[in-house]
């Protein structure tokens, strides 16, 4: 009974943790406009492009995207050709093979983003022991997540003169806790956008943000519009009841 209790509390008080956690570094997070905010709200595709392309030349290295399948890049207005291109600049471990043994293959369009890393453990090596997060879902994992995700990339600044950082750690203002291990990634013509968008870090971090979002909730916008077909439909119900209701009554009333 003492151990089950035990187990009990331990449980309570892991589970317990991340909201107190959260609740006391609550950070006031600026709101950005947003094209998929609202009922009406959709995804501008050639945003959504250009943050594919901030995804593979600058987060790609150290961040998965481990539940997104290169077919489904298609939404974003690629090509089937596009697609199969695009994965096969991926390497995939596959196998085993006829002889037992795992082999490399060039990523096709059913396949996965593959990991940066081997495993979890190589990563931390590679990143000072942090473990950079997937990023699959990263805007639903977090309150406010595109504003999050956004103001995170653009919060880096020289820490206050009352703050000393741990070692390998950088100072970001919209970071619980406001040391981080990652450093700066974001800043002015990062990246070259192929349709010659100025790549402001501003720009930068609106175009990634967008396509991490599109990545956490592809059926947004079918979502949206199924949405306003049943308010639709809702509104079209309502009004005939209320008809069919004033009809039933003027019938009594004349009797």
């Amino acid at each position: 009974m003492k151990k089950v209790i035990l187990a009990a509390a331990a449980a309570t008080t892991l589970l317990a943790l991340p909201l107190n956690a959260q609740a006391a570094e609550a950070i006031d997070l600026p709101a950005h406009e947003w094209s998929f905010n609202g009922v009406f709200g959709s995804f501008d595709k050639q945003q959504l492009q250009r943050g594919l392309q901030v995804y593979r030349e600058v987060c790609s290295a150290c961040h998965s995207l481990k539940y997104v399948a290169f077919r489904n890049l298609e939404a974003l207005g690629y090509s089937e050709a596009q697609v199969k291109a695009l994965a096969s600049e991926y390497q995939i471990e596959d196998g085993p093979d006829e002889f037992g043994d795992m082999f490399m293959r060039p990523a096709k369009a059913s396949d996965y983003f593959p990991a940066p890393f081997p495993n979890d453990s190589v990563a931390r090596m590679a990143n000072g022991g942090a473990l950079p997060p997937d990023l699959s879902l990263m805007t639903k994992a977090r309150a406010n997540g595109p504003d999050y995700v956004y103001n995170l990339m653009l919060g880096y600044d020289d820490p206050p003169a009352d703050v000393e950082l741990m070692a390998g750690m950088s100072y970001n203002k919209y970071f619980p806790g406001h040391q981080i291990g990652m450093g700066i990634q974001i800043m002015d013509d990062r990246v070259a956008y192929a349709d010659e968008t100025p790549a402001t870090a501003q720009q930068i971090s609106e175009d990634v943000t967008a396509f991490l979002h599109w990545a956490a909730e592809p059926n947004l916008e079918a979502r949206h519009s199924m949405g306003i077909k049943v308010m639709l439909y809702t509104l079209l119900f309502t009004v005939l009841a209320y008809l069919l209701k004033v009809r039933i009554w003027s019938r009594l009333e004349k009797k």
